[in-house]
């Protein structure tokens, strides 16, 4: 008796889940090569949503959980932006949906929102396809009454994304690449920013733990409070897997539940740069079979048609 009851509470409270929060993406668009933005109707993350926070999204009710960081809201209209690079099976899967279509399942908003306060200067850094959720960052500092100075970043020009949007945001916008092919080459020219002016907050978010942990180098002889976000290793995005977790100041986090942002001082950057590898071969075979899988298919729709 029971086992009927709750069954029909879920069901019910699925359907009503389905009436309110379809999910549905209402834009679509292609930044760069792989990295794509799509805005979906979610009222519920829409209203409760801030800066630094993320959701987890599930393609069917038997796909992977993955997080991805929150890009934007817009509470009067119930949607949610979220930007997001092809790496793997699943976010080519949600890259591959088109407007009208709806996301499988998205839970959120989750993790800690970024201290927006009156700092002073805020130097925001956004690196590649996380230059999407530092927009969002970008703009609750200003509001907050700051002076935001910003520098996006990418591996070559052709992956820079955002700049129009970023331009419009900041007092002062910096562009850098890994091969100098726009703006900047490398992060060296950081140190002119901080000798020439007092920097009063550095926050920076990439994909790349390697690119954090030289930002926070930059940082440190300056005495400048740098904040990171290590959404990167993040994977279940409840607390349940432990896989992200993190050792911050001699003390073990967990990436999804205590943060995802973190001083970047206090961080082991070894540890987290080894821990981040530990399923690169998994992630790796799986995206190979789904790329293989998907290709088996089309070939065989088509013969099909002939």
């Amino acid at each position: 008796m029971l086992r009927l009851i709750c069954s029909r509470v879920r069901c019910r409270s699925w359907k009503e889940d389905r009436d309110v929060n379809m999910n549905r993406i209402v834009v679509k668009k292609e930044l760069a090569a792989k990295i794509k933005l799509i805005e979906f109707e979610n009222p519920d993350v829409a209203s409760k949503a801030k800066p630094g926070q993320f959701v987890v999204i599930q393609m069917g009710d038997k796909g992977e959980r993955f997080p991805l960081t929150i890009g934007g809201i817009d509470p009067d209209k119930g949607v949610v932006r979220v930007i997001f690079n092809e790496v793997g099976k699943s976010s080519r899967r949600l890259g591959a949906l088109g407007e009208g279509e709806e996301i499988g399942n998205v839970a959120g908003p989750l993790g800690n929102p970024t201290e927006i306060e009156r700092f002073g200067t805020v130097l925001c850094f956004g690196g590649g396809v996380m230059t999407g959720p530092m927009a969002y960052e970008v703009a609750a500092f200003k509001k907050a009454g700051n002076r935001v100075v910003t520098v996006i970043g990418a591996r070559n020009k052709e992956l820079l994304i955002l700049k129009d949007e970023m331009n419009a945001l900041s007092d002062k916008l910096y562009i850098s690449t890994d091969d100098g092919s726009e703006g900047y080459k490398g992060l060296d020219f950081l140190r002119d920013i901080f000798e020439g002016e007092k920097v009063d907050r550095v926050i920076g978010m990439s994909v790349a733990t390697a690119t954090l942990r030289t930002l926070c180098e930059l940082t440190r002889p300056y005495g400048v409070k740098t904040i990171v976000s290590l959404s990167a290793i993040m994977l279940d995005g409840t607390g349940m897997c432990g896989v992200c977790r993190v050792l911050v100041g001699g003390q073990t986090k967990f990436t999804c539940v205590d943060g995802p942002e973190f001083d970047g001082h206090l961080v082991d950057w070894d540890l987290l740069e080894s821990r981040k590898r530990i399923y690169s071969h998994e992630e790796r075979v799986s995206a190979l079979l789904d790329e293989h899988v998907g290709k088996d298919c089309a070939s065989r729709f088509q013969q099909a048609r002939k």
